[in-house]
């Protein structure tokens, strides 16, 4: 016996609900205008480990500041990938990029250089603290990084934020909010 109003209409309420609570738009990010945390961690470039901080990156201009779960993945190597054909673009609008995640630092010497190709940092939050502060963790495993990207200006102040799972998205916004970001200059 069928129930009227039973199926999926019945269930579509529902399911709104669960996507709203669970949707990268319900994800806490830090709002463009916050204070950008300042922090010093360990990081890796071609391979190379040395000591990153982000108050001298932002003395040199703005900082693209993306947040990955876990190196060598599928989706987190693809975006290195889409990150470093993306470098020269941002290299020449005074950006610098650097990827976060809770990998330690001997997996990310590995990643800068076969999936990061050499063209910019990654750095070791393997206490998830930063991932925190900026309000980067992923819902299901705190101490992991959720898919997001940030724009800090040279101010330390956030220009722009982005989450969602599509690590191309990340590239083309964040190259798309430094473009803007030089063009009020």
């Amino acid at each position: 016996m069928r129930i009227p109003g039973s199926g999926i209409r019945a269930a579509f309420p529902a399911a709104l609900v669960l996507a709203a609570l669970f949707s990268p738009a319900a994800q806490a990010v830090l709002k463009v205008g916050d204070a950008a945390p300042a922090f010093t961690t360990q990081a890796a470039v071609a391979g190379k480990p040395f000591e990153f901080g982000m108050k001298a990156a932002l003395a040199k201009g703005p900082v693209v500041l993306y947040f990955f779960p876990k190196a060598f993945t599928q989706g987190c190597t693809l975006e290195a990938h889409a990150f470093a054909e993306a470098s020269p673009a941002f290299n020449a609008l005074g950006a610098q990029v650097v990827g976060m995640s809770h990998d330690d630092i001997a997996t990310l010497q590995r990643f800068s250089t076969e999936a990061c190709r050499d063209q910019f940092a990654v750095a070791s939050d393997p206490q998830a603290k930063t991932i925190r502060a900026y309000d980067a963790s992923a819902a299901a495993n705190p101490q992991r990084a959720d898919r997001i990207s940030y724009v800090i200006g040279q101010d330390g102040r956030i220009k722009f934020a982005h989450v969602g799972a599509d690590p191309m998205e990340h590239v083309a916004q964040t190259k798309a909010a430094v473009q803007q970001l030089q063009r009020r200059k």
